[in-house]
C-alpha cells in the first residue's frame, strides 16, 4: 500500500494477464478463433489481450476465463507469478549452453535467464558464426562497440558502434565481429514461441 490514496497498487494498475491467457489457451490446445467463439469476443481483441496491447475490462476477463475453463482469480494469480524482474550485472560470468556452441571465439553472456518470451545474448571479442542462422521469429542486433559484418539474404552489411540491424523471422544470415573489442547484443523472440497468429 504505497499509493497516496492508500490503495494497493495492484488494485489501481491495469490488468496485465496476456501471458497467462496465452499459456492457458495453449495448454487447452485452443485457437484464438475457438476462444473468440466461446467468449463472444473478437479474435483481434483476444490477440491484443495476449500481447498486452489491450487491457480487458472485468466483464471481458470473466468471459475469457469462462472460455478457458478457469476463473479470473486463477488468471490473475498466474499473471502475477509470471511477472519477473531480474538484473544481470556486468561482472556476471558467461554461462554457455547448447545454443552458444555455434559461435566461436570471444565470450558470450546470457542477458535473460530462464524461459521467457525474449532471449538476449551479449557477444564480446572476436566471433565468427559457423554457417548460416535462420530463426523462426524476429531478432535485432545492436552493436555497442566495434564493427560487425553481417550477410543476410545474400546482401552484406557493415555495422559500427550504435548501429542496429533488424531481421524478421525466416531471414537467413551469418555474422562476424571484425575487431577484437567488438561488443554486440542480440535480442530475439524466443524460439519456443510461434509466429504471431494473423
Amino acid at each position: 500500500m504505497d499509493t497516496k490514496d492508500g490503495k494497493d497498487p495492484k488494485e489501481t494498475e491495469p490488468l496485465r494477464v496476456g501471458a497467462a491467457v496465452r499459456r492457458r489457451r495453449r495448454a487447452l490446445e485452443l485457437t484464438l478463433a475457438v476462444v473468440a467463439e466461446r467468449s463472444g469476443l473478437s479474435v483481434p481483441f483476444l490477440s491484443q489481450i495476449e500481447n498486452e496491447r489491450a487491457r480487458p475490462s472485468n466483464r471481458s476477463l470473466e468471459r475469457v476465463a469462462n472460455a478457458l475453463e478457469t476463473t479470473v482469480g486463477r488468471l490473475i494469480a498466474a499473471s502475477d507469478a509470471a511477472r519477473t524482474v531480474a538484473v544481470v550485472r556486468a561482472d556476471t560470468p558467461p554461462a554457455l549452453d547448447d545454443t552458444d556452441r555455434a559461435v566461436h571465439g570471444g565470450t558470450t553472456r546470457r542477458l535473460v535467464h530462464g524461459r521467457h518470451q525474449l532471449e538476449a545474448l551479449e557477444f564480446t571479442g572476436e566471433h565468427d558464426t559457423d554457417g548460416e542462422f535462420e530463426h523462426r521469429n524476429d531478432e535485432i542486433m545492436y552493436v555497442a562497440d566495434g564493427v560487425v559484418e553481417v550477410e543476410a539474404e545474400g546482401r552484406a552489411y557493415r555495422l559500427g558502434s550504435g548501429d542496429a540491424l533488424f531481421l524478421s523471422g525466416g531471414v537467413r544470415h551469418r555474422w562476424r565481429a571484425a575487431l577484437p573489442e567488438t561488443r554486440i547484443v542480440v535480442v530475439t523472440v524466443a524460439d519456443h514461441l510461434g509466429p504471431p497468429e494473423r
